[in-house]
């Protein structure tokens, strides 16, 4: 059985219904997409039907082509880990705008990149959130959940749970508590 040659397949997308893609469809059928597929949504949306078509279509030795880039990534985290999933299942990525091919000599070298700016923008997301705490220790905050029960109505519970005749779910009522938060209270003591 021959096996069919690599194809160029295209996806464009436009934010709104305003939008026309025409300009993005003539450049891909221009440089001879097989297939286009399109989306008509926000970049800041997750779910976009015609990216996942496309790449659910694309098979090892096809390469994906966009008009730009942006057209393809929500956002530079998104941007890389699409790129580097469509490395990983042997397909390469031409932008036509920014003159990027992952097909030619120089590929390796653009997923060398692509990977350094996933690992530096990662390196920055926790450097800030790091900062973000410090800052907030120093004026006196204190991350995590907040506590469901005052210092009064915990004494209150074990008061309450110290006489007998007080049910479990009698206090639990009293309190406005859950009976697993009752508990993990008790525990505390």
């Amino acid at each position: 059985m021959p096996q069919t040659p690599p194809l160029l397949i295209g996806y464009a997308r436009v934010s709104t219904a305003d939008q026309t893609l025409n300009l993005q469809l003539d450049a891909l059928k221009h440089i001879g997409c097989a297939k286009i597929f399109t989306d008509t949504a926000s970049g800041a949306k997750a779910e976009r039907k015609g990216l996942d078509e496309a790449i659910s279509y694309v098979r090892e030795g096809d390469t994906l082509v966009v008009w730009r880039l942006d057209r393809l990534g929500r956002s530079l985290q998104h941007l890389i880990e699409t790129i580097t999933k469509l490395h990983n299942m042997g397909i390469g990525f031409r932008s036509l705008t920014e003159q990027i091919d992952t097909t030619t000599s120089g590929r390796k070298l653009i997923f060398h990149i692509f990977g350094a700016l996933a690992e530096f923008e990662r390196d920055l997301i926790q450097e800030r959130t790091q900062a973000g705490l410090q800052a907030a220790r120093a004026r006196g905050q204190v991350g995590g959940r907040p506590k469901v029960l005052s210092q009064k109505k915990v004494a209150l519970l074990h008061e309450l749970y110290a006489n007998k005749s007080n049910s479990v779910i009698g206090i639990c009522k009293t309190l406005g508590i859950p009976r697993t938060t009752f508990y993990r209270y008790i525990k505390m003591k």
